[in-house]
């Protein structure tokens, strides 16, 4: 994998660790919140385990493959 293409996944895993980290604070704030609308909650914690997945895709992506 040549540097270019390391720097720009390492930038898309940034992205996605903030998009991750904002998910979590509108979560907690909604959950804070009375009355919150359950399944407006429901589909922020599914799209934030579904930025966790692609996360640890893109990481695992940057490990270097190892000849055994």
């Amino acid at each position: 994998m040549d540097n270019e293409n390391t720097a720009d996944l390492q930038a898309r895993i940034t992205a996605l660790k903030l998009e991750h980290r904002d998910l979590d604070a509108a979560i907690v704030a909604m959950t804070l919140a009375p009355g919150a609308d359950q399944l407006q909650l429901t589909r922020l914690k599914r799209r934030k385990l579904q930025l966790k997945d692609s996360i640890a895709r893109l990481e695992s992506r940057l490990i270097p493959d190892l000849d055994a």
